[in-house]
């Protein structure tokens, strides 16, 4: 055989991390070639191929990892300057073979092999002329187009956490479509009617023309059931019926204004994708595909189809599931830290939050007061009036105590008729001053059932030293003082 290939030297480039393989590779194979050169690493291959194109391109996979080289080796296949390229790829991760052949076509040989096997595998590709890869038949490029959007679409459904916007990151994954200039999505709401959740279009080529917005369209964005067009437009023929609506041309909704619209955005094929709920009744919503230009399905474009359908009513079902994990977490926090009755905070929030606010108080030394209260002779409230006046009181004093505080206070439910009011970068003083305004407010406020309530005060301010159960002790201490004192009234603790 001829030491010319087409003009062209038979030259080898090796691209391998590891230089015992290398070593090996050119004991075994360099016999090959007129000029074998190696390369260690990526640019270091980038820049040999920059000088001198090589008849042939090895690049051996072992010791490369995906996740880290393949945009690099990618583009090194790409780049090639006209070599063909013969992948060396372990068995294990044979899924270097589909992710590097998206950037050009090549041939491999599955490793590990022995050096001698290797160089025979070698020689009869380069004594055949090292044939390059046949090029994709279409049957191979319309595969190749509906795995892209399919995995375009799972990667949206993998980032479910809201309707709204999976439905911007699917109509985005549905643009990926060979020929589709506009994709959009409609849910079927809490009120029973369709409305456009998402929409995503391509820039038209046409000089002025602007880009399709479906709910000018359409005349509306929600309530699209009663849309004059549900009888025409695919996608809200599919949502209302439950059937794929394939539009080949605008003309044939028989709706004039319909199709000039779609025309003068370049749409000339429309198909409606229903999607489906997750068990009987009306679909979920639906899928708009616009193509500016008329096609003919294949059989397997139409199962991607339903298949696009399908994911779209997952990830429309995540979406949902999300809310209602957020709910119910909302809920479930709500119930752990306030208090049913009066919604302030329960005791054990409440002493989370103290412990929080004194670390706060030692970290940039401001002050820190602590108000302690409870509902003078309760009990008689309940003794003479019943237990549903005395928790309307409860409620009536929470709320006052509440609409007075600053938003930085904590008001404290801490046992049946007692609260405690957490005051940051608050002194004894002008806690004194903040007990004797609730005092005189929670007296002037009307209970019904019971007219009005008095409460008994304590005030402490937080110690250099002192811990947050400390405070409480003394703060308790100056409430029962005021309580001996006559009630209805306010003692500072002692320090």
């Amino acid at each position: 055989m001829s030491q010319q290939e087409g003009g062209r030297a038979r030259s080898g480039l090796y691209l391998n991390p590891v230089g015992q393989r290398r070593l090996d590779f050119q004991q075994a194979c360099g016999a090959l070639f007129d000029g074998l050169r190696v390369a260690g690493g990526i640019e270091e291959a980038a820049a040999l191929l920059d000088a001198q194109a090589p008849g042939v391109l090895v690049i051996d996979l072992e010791r490369f990892e995906p996740e880290i080289d393949l945009p690099a080796l990618g583009e090194l296949v790409a780049k090639r300057c006209g070599a063909p390229v013969l992948a060396l790829c372990p068995f294990t991760n044979a899924r270097w073979l589909p992710a590097l052949m998206a950037y050009g076509p090549l041939d491999y040989v599955i490793v590990p092999l022995g050096l001698d096997a290797l160089a025979d595998e070698l020689a009869a590709r380069l004594d055949a002329g090292f044939a390059p890869v046949h090029a994709p038949t279409p049957v191979e490029e319309d595969l190749a187009a509906l795995l892209a959007v399919r995995s375009s679409a799972q990667q949206a459904l993998l980032e479910a956490d809201d309707a709204i916007r999976f439905g911007e990151r699917l109509c985005a994954a549905l643009l990926t479509w060979p020929g589709v200039v506009h994709a959009a999505m409609f849910q079927l709401c809490e009120g029973k009617d369709l409305r456009l959740e998402a929409q995503c279009g391509q820039q038209l080529a046409q000089a002025g023309a602007r880009g399709l917005d479906l709910a000018a369209l359409l005349g509306r964005g929600e309530r699209l059931l009663q849309s004059p067009l549900r009888h025409a437009f695919p996608g809200l023929l599919a949502a209302a019926g439950g059937e794929t609506a394939l539009l080949d041309a605008p003309e044939k909704a028989g709706e004039a204004a319909l199709a000039e619209a779609l025309h003068a955005h370049g749409v000339a094929m429309v198909v409606g994708l229903p999607i489906p709920a997750s068990g009987p009744g009306a679909p979920r919503g639906s899928l708009s595909l616009m193509f500016g230009a008329r096609h003919t399905f294949s059989r397997a474009q139409l199962a991607a189809f339903d298949d696009l359908a399908q994911l779209a009513a997952f990830g429309l079902r995540t979406a949902e599931l999300m809310r209602e994990s957020e709910a119910l977490l909302g809920r479930v926090t709500q119930l752990a830290t306030l208090d049913a009755l009066t919604g302030v905070a329960n005791r054990r929030h409440g002493e989370f939050l103290m412990e929080q606010e004194i670390k706060r108080a030692r970290r940039y030394r401001v002050p820190l007061a602590l108000i302690a209260f409870d509902i003078d002779r309760f009990r008689n409230i309940n003794d003479s009036f019943g237990h549903p006046v005395g928790d309307v009181a409860l409620r009536t004093v929470a709320d006052t105590a509440r609409a007075l505080l600053r938003s930085s206070d904590v008001l404290v439910r801490s046992g049946g008729e007692e609260f405690q009011v957490i005051a940051p970068h608050t002194s004894a003083i002008d806690g004194l001053k903040m007990a004797e305004k609730l005092r005189a407010a929670i007296e002037a406020t009307e209970i019904p059932g019971c007219d009005h309530v008095t409460i008994s005060l304590g005030v402490a301010q937080l110690g250099e030293t002192e811990s947050g159960d400390s405070l409480a002790v003394r703060v308790n201490a100056a409430l029962a003082r005021a309580k001996r004192a006559g009630r209805n009234c306010v003692e500072l603790a002692m320090g």
